[in-house]
């Protein structure tokens, strides 16, 4: 697979005697985008480290294209209050930024005008935006995004997420990304994979953000339900933890209303 950018096959993590993270399998390619989901406490952040090569799993390897360039976007960002930094002082935090490099990244994502605010004084979205600004300055052939629309009302959210597309067709890219919001990235994103603590089901989303039960569940103030098609071959107790097979389904989609309350619901 000649642009393959990493392959994780049959990772395992263990902290203090539990596992985190058992037999995964990630696939990541150039242009492709892989949206990660799962509940909290599924051990995506424990999956995000292990690609970015910040851990070392208890066993399985993880291979990364040689010379991998990864652009990291983090969740948030917390930022002292007092300290006195600039949006363009913070880019330039980057090594070999300067301010041309810096509007032009700011450019890309649609931020240039907040260069020489203060980094507490923007707004949300804004903030995002500067935080996808930084991870494009690495001219990254991956771009690994945890919660990117993190604190961003509802318009700035398709906006991001229509932002981080353009951005993939431009570039080439490939994006894995952390997202609890499968009904706005449906449309554009090539792989699911849903996670709990084991890789519980992934396959190609379903565009479903109109299916009245979908926005039924979305608008229950249930923003981690999803509801997509794919093949599934097991159940989970109230852990998250595989107690017996599922039903055979004969090979064939259908749809799955995953609460990521820990359960897996079968319809």
């Amino acid at each position: 697979m000649s642009d393959a950018l990493i392959r994780l096959k049959d990772v395992n993590v263990t902290r203090a005697g539990q596992s985190v993270l058992e037999n995964i399998q990630l696939n990541v390619t150039s242009g492709e985008i892989v949206t990660l989901i799962g509940p909290n406490g599924a051990g995506k952040t424990t999956l995000v480290r292990a690609v970015l090569g910040l851990l070392r799993p208890d066993s399985g390897d993880v291979w990364r294209k040689p010379k991998l360039r990864v652009g990291y976007m983090p969740q948030k960002l917390q930022v002292d209050p007092t300290l006195p930094l600039s949006v363009l002082r913070f880019l330039r935090l980057v090594p070999g930024v300067n301010r041309n490099t810096a509007l032009a990244a700011l450019g890309e994502v649609g931020a240039g005008k907040v260069i020489d605010s203060p980094l507490q004084g923007i707004s949300g979205g804004e903030m995002q935006r500067v935080l996808l600004a930084r991870a494009l300055l690495r001219k990254p052939e991956l771009l690994v995004l945890d919660e990117p629309v993190q604190g961003v009302d509802v318009a700035g959210q398709a906006e991001l997420y229509a932002l981080i597309t353009q951005l993939r067709n431009r570039y080439q890219c490939g994006v894995l990304m952390v997202s609890h919001d499968l009904h706005l990235v449906m449309s554009t994103t090539d792989q699911v994979v849903c996670l709990n603590r084991h890789v519980c089901c992934s396959g190609h989303p379903e565009q479903v953000g109109n299916d009245p039960a979908f926005v039924e569940l979305f608008g229950r103030n249930a923003p981690s339900l999803a509801i997509y098609h794919h093949h599934h071959d097991h159940a989970h107790d109230l852990h998250g933890a595989v107690c017996q097979p599922a039903a055979p389904a004969h090979d064939q989609p259908h749809t799955h209303n995953h609460d990521h309350g820990d359960s897996c619901k079968h319809g």
